[in-house]
């Protein structure tokens, strides 16, 4: 049986570690896959690829490991996220990796918290200003500065507005993954990916 190992950008320190797995575990079971990874919190993206170099040079062929990094920057091919992080951040792939190791979050984590307004909505109820919310047109080619900025402006009369951390993770488990794959074509490839691995 295939065993599966995502490495996760994000986390920071062992609460922020654990509620990060939280997070993604709970999105991850709504996704429906048959079976969970296991999901490890490396931290900032050059410790994800730190950690992932490491385990893949280590798994056998029985195991898929990978990594789920944001893509900081709009990706030109989503089929192709090597060669996205080769002219990005000079990360070439390691001996036998393929291209579905990489999972990107194009272009960041806040890019999926903002496809989903409904999620949004629920959690922060009257006080939210859903008009402040980035247009779920072309999401994925917007900067990553600007819908971050997007969230906490919607958010800034809440009683918690929106801030990287607890908070940004919380709400990943709160998100619908049908309502982010119809936006985002980035997600719909690794929850394919996924599903075909899991």
């Amino acid at each position: 049986m295939v065993k599966a190992h995502i490495y996760l950008e994000g986390g920071g320190g062992k609460e922020l570690n654990a509620r990060c797995r939280e997070g993604f575990n709970r999105l991850f079971k709504k996704c429906g896959f048959e079976r969970m990874p296991k999901l490890t919190a490396s931290g900032s993206r050059e410790s994800v690829f730190g950690d992932f170099k490491t385990a893949h040079a280590g798994a056998s062929g029985q195991n898929y490991v990978a990594m789920l990094v944001d893509s900081e920057d709009p990706v030109k091919d989503i089929q192709s996220p090597w060669a996205h992080l080769i002219e990005r951040d000079g990360w070439q792939a390691p001996p036998g990796a393929t291209e579905e190791q990489v999972l990107l979050m194009t272009t960041c984590m806040e890019t999926w918290i903002a496809a989903d307004s409904n999620a949004l909505s629920s959690h922060y109820g009257q006080c939210l200003q859903e008009n402040a919310l980035p247009s779920v047109v072309d999401l994925e080619g917007r900067d990553r500065h600007t819908i971050q900025d997007n969230l906490r402006h919607a958010t800034r009369n809440c009683k918690g507005p929106y801030k990287k951390g607890a908070k940004s993770y919380e709400l990943l488990g709160k998100l619908n993954p049908d309502i982010i794959e119809h936006h985002l074509p980035s997600f719909k490839r690794a929850r394919d990916t996924l599903n075909g691995k899991l």
